[in-house]
């Protein structure tokens, strides 16, 4: 009776405290699913958005294995229970369930992340496009046990139960062998979960977090073990997040070293021991410092640089240096563990690459190999420096190429460049070893002399090193299988004489060289003041040049060409003038090779021919032939793409015809490009303009090569009929000239006719006409046009002149 009793009681108690138990173990379920849902939706999150971003090239490429191959780390996740991709049109373009059902209890979440790519809808500027939709499903195993509290509670009390009612019914005859079977089978199954929860504990020690923890279904040790499951659960997710991150270190491109406070290496990612040569394992325990070269080592300073970047050297296994960007950043953490520095490594060998090529193309020729302009004033205002304060000289030799332009114009700019490389190098084995040679544009050069002493006669050594520099230009140089012979003209000013500072030193080397240039190239000069003055006044003129157009400061003379048997004129050549209010008349030989220079002869000889073919229609309006006008053609006009056709719209807005005019060519134009020109000359000729070669025998044409194009007048140079009357050669020069044009069938006119004892001596040759100031100075279109009128009455307007002529001959004979 005593032992049912008290076995009614237990089970009163055992009801009592089930109840109570079971409403604990409820609030715990819920309170353990609200702490483990959100990190484990967030994870969901975040694998779905890693996941899409790995397959949006694959997405784009419609790559399905590439797809596959990129989703397969995801898979093999056991938290990852499902992944699925739908494109935007819902089509499903990829679906993986795990094949293990879930555990009772496991809680799963889902979480979706666009698949995006970026695309360049407008040129620079880039957009995210949406390509398809990613789910993944995770599922956290025994987060929350599989069987609910409340029903291992129930299942607990039913058992307690019955065994309360089989221990009042046999109590009475078991006696205290039930008692003592009770505490035997009591102590038994705490025994067994205890030693479950142990093996589980020690799985967890060894890094084993896929496995529950398995244990009896008991009120005593169920706490327990859902608090030991959790702390598995939360371990796992760590573990999961670290190797993540050292994922994501290890596919930085830069150096990461994460370091204590006082500096010693605990982690390195892969770059960090490709740049350096090691293990990781080597790198450990390490100090920063321990990477950088010794030299860098004195001035760095730990806290400083975990603030900051800065550029240093870290020296490699192998010895090497190598410079990097050096950025570092500290930890800060309550946790003492946690606490020190991140310093980023990056490798910036190719940026001091390019700095090192910048900065020599910024001091030196990039085709030459020798100083650039920049860098020989730099040099040239040291020495100058120097000098002055010695009291020493300073020599500035100025070069330019004699007609360079016409071997970039005949081989190509590649042949140019080769020329001035050849030429750089001649420079550099002419001079002496001390000697500064720079390249200062184009085809100019320049070199200076120092240490030349201030109470001497330096022109003497300096024009020797000049003469030996024109030598060693003058020497043949190799292109295209072709020999060039090429000259230049050298400008030579010395400090302090001449100037005492780079610019006007350099300018008036520069005069100097013009000043050769000017006097046929292949020469040197040294500067005088007036040098100076000419160039400052071909500066004015250039300038003004361009004014003269706009301000109808050009006009056009004629100088009649008359026939030496009548007197009647023939014809007339229209001479350019430039009045330049202030100075004058400027003279041709002045400004047309300025107006060369600067292009502006197309204009000019635009204006001119406009100006010619007006005065013409003028002078056949007013009852006057003028015969054939004559114009001159320079090698830039006869160069000229369109040439042929603005002649032809000129003629065509004049009503005109070309079979009036005259191109008068000069034989160093006809020979600059033979083959080019014949062709551009037989389709001048084909217009019907006639055409002659000027100041004939000055330049180098061979009889086979005049026979080449379609010449009809032959003009004597006046330099051989000023002297033909009192020079022996020049004579025979000039009746050479009017017996070969006269065996080609050509007409031949004799310029700069002055006397009349030169008038006679071309009679007496056989020369039909002439031109030049015994027939008056060039005058304008209305003086040529009375001219015209008085011959069109009838009176040839320079008999007279043939009669005085013939009179004169008589009398000496």
């Amino acid at each position: 009776m005593v032992l049912l009793a008290a076995a009614t009681v237990a089970l009163l108690l055992f009801a009592r405290h089930a109840a109570d138990t079971r409403s604990l173990a409820t609030l715990a379920e819920r309170a353990a699913r609200e702490r483990v849902d959100p990190e484990l939706q967030a994870r969901a999150r975040s694998v779905a958005a890693h996941a899409a971003d790995s397959i949006a090239g694959a997405v784009r490429a419609s790559d399905v294995s590439g797809l596959t191959r990129r989703l397969q780390p995801f898979i093999d996740d056991d938290t990852v229970a499902a992944i699925s991709v739908t494109s935007r049109t819902g089509q499903s373009l990829f679906s993986w369930q795990a094949g293990t059902a879930a555990a009772p209890g496991t809680l799963t979440t889902q979480a979706s992340a666009p698949v995006r790519s970026l695309v360049e809808n407008i040129p620079g500027a880039v957009t995210p496009e949406t390509l398809a939709n990613l789910t993944v499903v995770l599922r956290q195993a025994a987060a929350v046990p599989g069987v609910g509290i409340a029903g291992r509670l129930d299942a607990d009390t039913l058992v307690r139960t019955r065994f309360t009612w089989w221990l009042a019914l046999v109590a009475a005859a078991a006696g205290a062998l039930g008692a003592a079977l009770l505490v035997w089978r009591a102590v038994n199954r705490l025994q067994r979960p205890v030693d479950s929860l142990i093996k589980s504990a020690d799985r967890v020690g060894l890094g084993d977090y896929t496995r529950p923890f398995e244990v009896q279904r008991r009120e005593a040790l169920s706490d327990l073990s859902q608090a030991l499951e959790r702390m598995r659960a939360r371990l796992r997710y760590s573990t999961v997040n670290k190797d993540y991150l050292h994922s994501v270190l290890n596919s930085m491109t830069d150096a990461v070293f994460v370091t204590s406070p006082d500096g010693v290496i605990k982690l390195a990612n892969s770059a960090a021991c490709k740049l350096l040569g090691y293990s990781e394992e080597e790198l450990l325990g390490r100090g920063i410092l321990a990477v950088l070269e010794e030299q860098e080592r004195a001035e760095f300073d730990l806290l400083q640089a975990a603030q900051e970047t800065r550029e240093t050297v870290v020296r490699t296994r192998s010895g090497q240096t190598i410079p990097v960007s050096f950025t570092g950043s500290r930890i800060d953490s309550d946790d003492p563990q946690f606490q020190g520095n991140i310093f980023v490594a990056r490798n910036i060998t190719d940026r001091k690459r390019a700095e090192r090529r910048i900065r020599y193309l910024a001091r030196y020729d990039a085709l030459t190999k020798i100083p650039n302009r920049m860098q020989f004033h730099h040099v040239l205002q040291q020495t100058i420096a120097r000098a002055l304060r010695s009291g020493q000289v300073v020599a500035v030799l100025y070069l330019d190429m004699d007609r360079f332009k016409e071997v970039n114009d005949t081989f190509g700019h590649g042949a140019g460049d080769r020329v001035l490389e050849v030429l750089a190098e001649r420079l550099t084995r002419s001079v002496p070893k001390e000697t500064v040679v720079g390249r200062l544009a184009g085809d100019e050069f320049a070199l200076f002399v120092d240490g030349l002493a201030a109470d001497a006669d330096n022109r003497g050594p300096i024009a020797q090193l000049a003469r030996g520099v024109l030598t060693d230009i003058c020497r043949p140089f190799q292109l295209n299988q072709h020999e060039v012979f090429l000259t230049a003209s050298i400008g030579i000013a010395f400090c302090p004489r001449d100037a005492e500072n780079v610019i006007d030193l350099i300018r008036n080397a520069d005069a100097a060289m013009y000043y050769s240039k000017q006097n046929g190239g292949n020469t040197f000069a040294f500067y005088s003041p007036e040098m100076n003055a000419a160039a400052v006044e071909r500066l004015m003129l250039k300038s003004k040049l361009r004014r003269a157009l706009e301000r109808d400061e050009l006009e056009i003379k004629y100088q009649p060409k008359v026939d030496l048997r009548t007197g009647r004129i023939i014809g007339a050549e229209a001479l350019l003038r430039w009045r330049l209010p202030g100075h004058g008349d400027i003279p041709p030989s002045h400004f047309i090779p300025l107006a060369e220079e600067t292009n502006l002869i197309l204009d000019i000889g635009e204006w001119v021919l406009n100006r010619v073919c007006l005065d013409y229609r003028h002078m056949q309006s007013r009852g006057g032939d003028p015969g054939r006008i004559s114009l001159n053609l320079s090698l830039k006009q006869l160069r000229q793409a369109s040439f042929i056709l603005r002649c032809r719209s000129v003629f065509r807005r004049h009503h005109v015809s070309p079979t009036a005019f005259e191109l008068e060519i000069t034989e160093t134009t006809l020979m600059a490009d033979p083959q080019r020109t014949v062709r551009l000359l037989d389709e001048l000729y084909a217009m019907g303009l006639h055409l002659s070669i000027d100041d004939f025998g000055t330049g180098y044409s061979s009889l086979s090569a005049l026979q080449q194009f379609p010449i009809g007048t032959l003009k004597i140079d006046q330099s051989f009929v000023r002297d033909a009357t009192d020079d022996a050669g020049d004579a025979t020069i000039v009746r050479t000239i009017i017996e070969m044009g006269r065996s080609l069938g050509m007409e031949v006119i004799a310029e700069g006719v002055e006397s009349r004892r030169q008038l006679q001596f071309l009679r007496d040759n056989g020369c039909h006409y002439g031109q030049g100031r015994l027939f008056g100075e060039p005058c304008t279109a209305e003086d040529l046009l009375a001219l015209l009128g008085t011959q069109g009455g009838g009176a040839a307007p320079f008999a007279h002149l043939l009669r005085d002529a013939d009179e004169a001959a008589s009398r000496s004979a």
